[in-house]
């Protein structure tokens, strides 16, 4: 019998999703995290928040009091705003993107214009480059710099300038509170980035000698040693563990600072608010699709539909409406410009893509090749437990 891609009754999102389990319910943990929230007592959670910030505070005023790493996004405007309101002094951070937009530089800008001091750190670009083609070739990840980057730049400033506390956003793994809250082992170590900092198996120091990249080259995606790390006391909270955490809630809140929105919804995606700073974007959530047969709508679609914002079914729809698409434009920009910086042929792209689609997830024709529509897109051997 034909494999056949399993899916979460409540939400969208296939068991193909690294890390997801599906349990014998049929419920994603994904959605039983979301369900034990009302179990939570935030109130409790929000004074173990506050003493977590005094403790950290710079007492004599001489240093900021926390690092954010921000990109200028929605979620690092809600992070930079809260701490703001509980009077904290950030010293705002940002790695800077492959391909920054106009619409991610507005961005960028307004934070700076919220009232914080604020750091850009913005790595060689040929490099960054050589880098982006690397990662896209060989684990099919052209933001694998990107990711990088965000857990080794904004720690190697709080090194740099003796400010131990960072203040993350979101908990991905959505399980614990952060290295600060554990008295016994809070520092931010080399294990911490390897469990959260997406590096796909690929090494920095593997890049040394690849298409001219010398260690010289690297300074920027090089995590500080533990040494380092312990001699600051380098530690992080994930604000959602503190508080409620809300995507569009936090757009919401963000537009009412001054965050700029797309004027239409992004190209992958079925929102208008999140993603907006790099070009590179649409590629990399299409190798997510490639790989694992799902994209950045079943991802919006799922957070909305454990909200009780829509119904599973309409998720699904805008799942087969909008997830998956050959990336032919990001914010606009045509796909031959966002890879000419790379030196990369829409023809040797396409080909790169077939190399990472995971065949069992799409339609073949009987020969084995990957059928596809005129503009260039796969179609999944099934949606749902129950459709075709």
């Amino acid at each position: 019998m034909d494999y056949r891609i399993r899916y979460c009754k409540n939400c969208v999102m296939p068991e193909t999703k690294p890390d997801l389990y599906i349990d014998e319910d049929g419920i994603c943990n994904a959605c039983r995290s979301y369900m034990n929230r009302k179990e939570i007592d935030w109130k409790a959670r929000k004074d173990e928040l506050l003493k977590i910030l005094e403790k950290y505070r710079s007492k004599d005023g001489s240093n900021w009091d926390c690092i954010i790493p921000v990109s200028g996004g929605k979620d690092s405007h809600f992070q930079t705003i809260r701490m703001l309101e509980l009077g904290m002094n950030p010293l705002c951070v940002t790695a800077t993107t492959c391909d920054l937009s106009d619409i991610g530089r507005k961005n960028i800008e307004n934070i700076k214009n919220l009232g914080v001091d604020y750091i850009e750190f913005s790595p060689n670009k040929q490099i960054r480059r050589k880098l982006n083609k690397i990662g896209l070739k060989q684990v099919g990840d052209i933001s694998w710099p990107e990711h990088v980057g965000i857990f080794t730049m904004p720690i190697q400033v709080a090194v740099q300038y003796n400010v131990p506390l960072i203040v993350w956003g979101e908990n991905s793994q959505n399980e614990y509170g952060g290295p600060a809250a554990d008295a016994e082992n809070n520092v931010l170590n080399r294990r911490w980035l390897e469990e959260f900092g997406g590096l796909l198996g690929l090494r920095v120091s593997d890049l040394i000698g690849m298409d001219g990249i010398k260690k010289n080259h690297l300074i920027p995606y090089v995590y500080p040693s533990d040494e380092e790390l312990q001699r600051v006391g380098v530690t992080g909270i994930f604000l959602g563990f503190y508080i409620p955490w809300d995507g569009y809630s936090n757009a919401l809140i963000a537009q009412g600072y001054g965050f700029t929105t797309y004027h239409m919804t992004i190209e992958g995606s079925c929102v208008n608010y999140e993603n907006l700073d790099n070009h590179q974007t649409g590629i990399h959530d299409y190798f997510k699709y490639l790989k694992f047969g799902f994209g950045r709508a079943t991802d919006l679609a799922c957070l909305h539909i454990r909200r009780g914002r829509i119904t599973r079914k309409d998720g699904l729809e805008l799942v087969k409406r909008h997830d998956g698409k050959f990336p032919w434009t990001y914010l606009g920009k045509p796909i031959e410009e966002i890879l000419l910086p790379l030196d990369i042929t829409l023809e040797e792209f396409v080909k790169i893509c077939d190399r990472f689609t995971n065949k069992k997830l799409f339609k073949c024709d009987s020969t084995g090749r990957l059928i596809k529509n005129h503009d260039g897109n796969l179609t999944k051997i099934n949606y749902d437990n129950i459709d075709a």
